[in-house]
C-alpha cells in the first residue's frame, strides 16, 4: 500500500508531455466541432425514431414521425423542452437519462463553447496580429534567440531600441516562449524559410541581426533575407573564419566571427589579464564602459577630436568612411560627421551609478564602486 501510495504521488507531479500542435484556421475548427455537434444531433434523432412508439405527441396525437424525432431532438439538445412530445416508457426515460442527457451536454460544450473559445481566444489573437503587423515598420528582426540573439537584443535596448520594434525568429518553441516572457514578439520556424519571415514582415526591416549555430544555414538565411529585402542592414554571427567572405557575397553588412573573437579574448585574458578585463568590459552592455557610435554635437563642431569632452574618439566616420583618430585627414569635426567614442556605460533606468564612484578591476570584468566584503 505505501508503494502504491508512493506511486501516485509521482504520477500526479509527473512532467506532462507536450504534444504536438496542429495549428487550424477559426472556420476551420468551428465547422470541425460543428460536424460533431450535428452528429450527436443525428444520434439522437434516430434514437427517438426508432423508438418512437414508447413517446407521445401531446399536441397533435398522431404518433411520432422522423420529423417529430428531429424537432423532438432539437429542443431537447438545446434546452428549449417545450413538452409536447414526451416518453412515457419506462426505457425510453433510462434512455433520456443515461444517454440523450449527456449528448445534450457534450452538444452545448461543442457549440456554444467552442463558439466562446475560437471567438474570443483565436479571433482575438488574430486581431492583434493584425495590429501589430500594421505596426511594424523599420523594425529589428533578429534570427536565433540563444546566448548571441539575448546579447545582439540587450544592446539594442541600452542603445535606445523600443522592443516592441524588435521580433525574434527561432525554431525552437523553449526560446520562443522565453522571447516572450522577456516582452518580445516572437515566431516560431525556420531560419531560411520563406513563410516565417514574411510573417515577421521581414520585406519592411531596417535591421538584421542572424546569430545561428550552423555557418551554412546563416549563409542560406542570409540570402533568403536579402532577396526578400534588398536594403536592410544584415548582421550576422559565424563561427569560422573562412565563412566569412561567403556570408559577404550572401549579402551581408556585417560579419562577426564567434569562434575568432573568443579566442581573442581568451588570449588577451591570458597575456594581459587587465586588458582582457577591458575589451570585455566594452563588450558588455549597461556596466563599466561601452563603445558607442554617435552624430557630432553642434558644440563639437570644430573641435578635434582628442578635444571632445567626456568620450574618447576611437574614429570618425566622414561620407561613409572609416577614419582612425589618428589619421592626419581627420582634422576637426565636421557638421554631418558621425565619431565612434567608449563612453560611460548607460545604466538601465533605476539602475544609474552616480559619477563619483571609480571604476575597479575584478577579476576578468569590471565593476564600479568600492568593493564589499561580499565581493
Amino acid at each position: 500500500m505505501a508503494g502504491q501510495s508512493r506511486l501516485g504521488r509521482e504520477s500526479a507531479f509527473r512532467t506532462l508531455v507536450s504534444l504536438p500542435y496542429r495549428p487550424t484556421t477559426p472556420l476551420a475548427e468551428l465547422t470541425r466541432r460543428g460536424l460533431m455537434a450535428f452528429g450527436l444531433l443525428l444520434a439522437s434523432t434516430l434514437l427517438v425514431w426508432f423508438d418512437r412508439a414508447a413517446y407521445i405527441d401531446n399536441t397533435n396525437g398522431d404518433g411520432v414521425g422522423l420529423v417529430d424525432a428531429l424537432y423532438y431532438s432539437t429542443v431537447t439538445m438545446t434546452t428549449t423542452g417545450y413538452g409536447d412530445i414526451t416518453p412515457v416508457a419506462p426505457h425510453a426515460r433510462l434512455l433520456n437519462a443515461v444517454l440523450i442527457t449527456p449528448m445534450r451536454v457534450g452538444f452545448l460544450v461543442l457549440l456554444v463553447g467552442t463558439t466562446i473559445e475560437v471567438l474570443a481566444n483565436q479571433g482575438r489573437r488574430i486581431l492583434l496580429d493584425n495590429r501589430w503587423r500594421k505596426r511594424m515598420r523599420n523594425h529589428v528582426v533578429v534570427i536565433g534567440y540563444g546566448t548571441k540573439g539575448r546579447s545582439a537584443i540587450a544592446t539594442l535596448v541600452m542603445n535606445d531600441t523600443d522592443l516592441s520594434k524588435v521580433v525574434v525568429i527561432d525554431n525552437r518553441s523553449s526560446a520562443v516562449a522565453e522571447a516572450n516572457r522577456a516582452g518580445l514578439a516572437a515566431i516560431h520556424g525556420e531560419a531560411n524559410d520563406r513563410q516565417t519571415l514574411r510573417a515577421a514582415e521581414i520585406s519592411k526591416a531596417r535591421q538584421v541581426v542572424i546569430t545561428l549555430d550552423r555557418d551554412d544555414t546563416a549563409i542560406l538565411s542570409t540570402l533568403t533575407v536579402r532577396q526578400l529585402n534588398p536594403s536592410a542592414h544584415i548582421a550576422v554571427a559565424v563561427r569560422e573564419h573562412v565563412n566569412v567572405a561567403l556570408v559577404r557575397q550572401s549579402g551581408a553588412n556585417a560579419v562577426v566571427t564567434s569562434s575568432d573573437a573568443v579566442g581573442r579574448m581568451l588570449g588577451l585574458a591570458t597575456v594581459s589579464p587587465t586588458v582582457g578585463a577591458v575589451i570585455d568590459d566594452m563588450l558588455s552592455s549597461g556596466a563599466g564602459l561601452e563603445v558607442h557610435q554617435r552624430q557630432v554635437a553642434p558644440d563639437e563642431v570644430g573641435l578635434e577630436p582628442s578635444e571632445v569632452r567626456g568620450e574618447r574618439v576611437l574614429a570618425v566616420v566622414r561620407h561613409d568612411s572609416v577614419r582612425r583618430f589618428y589619421d592626419p585627414t581627420v582634422g576637426a569635426l565636421r557638421t554631418g560627421d558621425e565619431v565612434v567614442v567608449i563612453r560611460r556605460a548607460v545604466a538601465p533606468v533605476g539602475k544609474q551609478r552616480r559619477a563619483s564612484d571609480p571604476l575597479r578591476v575584478e577579476g576578468s570584468a569590471y565593476t564600479e564602486g568600492p568593493a564589499s566584503d561580499d565581493d
